[in-house]
């Protein structure tokens, strides 16, 4: 029964709550076992709280029992990423630079909304110092691996919530996307995730990287991710940039089916270069959305790439976020995290300003291109997991700077804001 309970989705488990077949303290307890059983070789938690879990179990169990359940998630066992703050546990973002004394004494607008709803939280996830790379290592947590295959990345920075939702130890995460960390880590361990429009979950505090961080669901299905942002949506009075909150409903219109979008596939974008057995998977599962009735053409949305105006965006958000750092902490620093903040702050603001205009021309691009394409499908990612302890996969160029030049489909997305996803 066990095994059965931690591969059971969020909707699946509510179903079973509300017929009494099964209840919140059973499948939390089922969960904690197997994060107990699984973590040591895969590290996907920086904390995990078997008390505090089963205690908001028992008190979902409670309400079930009544007929009166608080939410839409109630009981369900969900993860945090550990750049979230949470009220209660360290939000240590996986930097030796940051005091696990405190205090922590609050939550994060999305984890706010997810105890409103009475979900069962189960931990902190890893994440690589400060979210910087995309994959899950760090002096201060160690290497987090792919349940898939434990000398590979889950990918990063959302790497520790990836591998804890491929290897069931539980059916949601909350991940974070700044470049692509929701994605990256979705497609190296085959679960699903998106980041909505941007400002369609609030977000608190403000990101570093500002506005092209994105707080969002990583879950095992499209309809628990679906439900997932109905919560996660809610609104927050502490994010000024977030959207007008219109109550929508992400699940409906789940089975409606794609017959007649209109749809572009780029292998490439026009510029990427992407390992041969992943364009060929990719190749693949495209007839898919034929097959379901879509119409397909093969087109690049052509724009050039916008990895150095993105650098601009993202190497300043990381000086600004250590600028005051006394000299002692930021050695604390891993080297090539130091080396961006050394380079952002080399930035003048004529750099910056240029950096906007192209990111303004990019946006502008997309929403004219898609006045004729309801989506655009690219791979997620240009290559396959690669080996842990690696900070690029095999073949990098030596100008590489770091992960952007792998990850060449996820970036252009948080510049223009637009609902991403990887499945």
């Amino acid at each position: 029964m066990s095994d059965d309970l931690i591969r059971m989705s969020a909707v699946e488990l509510l179903a079973g709550y509300r017929s009494g077949s099964i209840s919140p303290r059973e499948a939390t307890r089922a969960v904690l076992d197997r994060i107990h059983d699984k973590n040591d070789k895969i590290n996907a938690f920086m904390i995990i709280d078997d008390e505090g879990a089963m205690a908001a179990a028992g008190e979902s169990e409670a309400r079930w029992a009544k007929g009166a359940p608080m939410g839409l998630l109630d009981g369900v066992p969900t993860t945090i990423k550990d750049l979230v703050l949470t009220k209660g546990w360290p939000t240590l973002k996986g930097s030796l630079t940051v005091d696990p004394a405190g205090p922590w004494e609050e939550d994060a607008p999305c984890v706010a909304r997810l105890r409103e709803h009475g979900a069962v939280l189960l931990g902190k996830t890893t994440t690589p110092e400060v979210g910087w790379k995309g994959l899950t290592e760090s002096a201060l947590s160690g290497i987090t691996r792919n349940p898939w295959n434990l000398a590979k990345t889950p990918g990063g920075s959302s790497g520790g919530a990836s591998a804890a939702l491929a290897a069931y130890m539980g059916p949601l995460a909350v991940g974070s996307d700044g470049g692509g960390s929701i994605r990256i880590p979705a497609s190296f361990t085959g679960v699903f995730g998106i980041k909505a429009n941007y400002g369609r979950v609030p977000v608190y505090p403000e990101s570093a990287m500002r506005t092209l961080s994105h707080v969002g669901p990583m879950t095992r299905s499209v309809r628990d991710a679906a439900l997932m942002l109905n919560v996660l949506s809610e609104p927050d009075y502490r994010d000024h940039t977030a959207l007008l909150y219109q109550g929508t409903d992400f699940t409906d219109g789940l089975e409606d089916g794609i017959a007649g979008l209109r749809i572009a596939y780029s292998p490439d974008l026009g510029y990427a270069k992407v390992d041969e057995e992943v364009a060929r998977i990719v190749e693949d599962a495209v007839s898919a959305f034929t097959d379901l009735g879509a119409n397909v053409e093969r087109k690049d949305p052509g724009f050039a790439n916008p990895k150095a105006d993105f650098k601009a965006h993202w190497w300043a958000g990381s000086a600004g976020a250590f600028a005051g750092l006394p000299a002692a902490e930021m050695a604390k620093l891993e080297p090539e995290l130091a080396e961006i903040v050394a380079e952002g702050k080399e930035l003048s603001i004529v750099d910056y300003m240029r950096a906007l205009e192209g990111r303004t021309a990019l946006c502008l691009h997309m929403r004219e291109f898609h006045r004729t394409y309801d989506l655009l499908l690219t791979p997620s990612l240009a290559v396959p997991a690669f080996d842990v302890g690696r900070l690029q996969p095999p073949g990098s160029a030596p100008d590489d700077t770091y992960w952007t030049d792998w990850t060449p489909f996820s970036y252009p997305f948080n510049m223009t804001q637009q609902p991403a996803c990887s499945i």
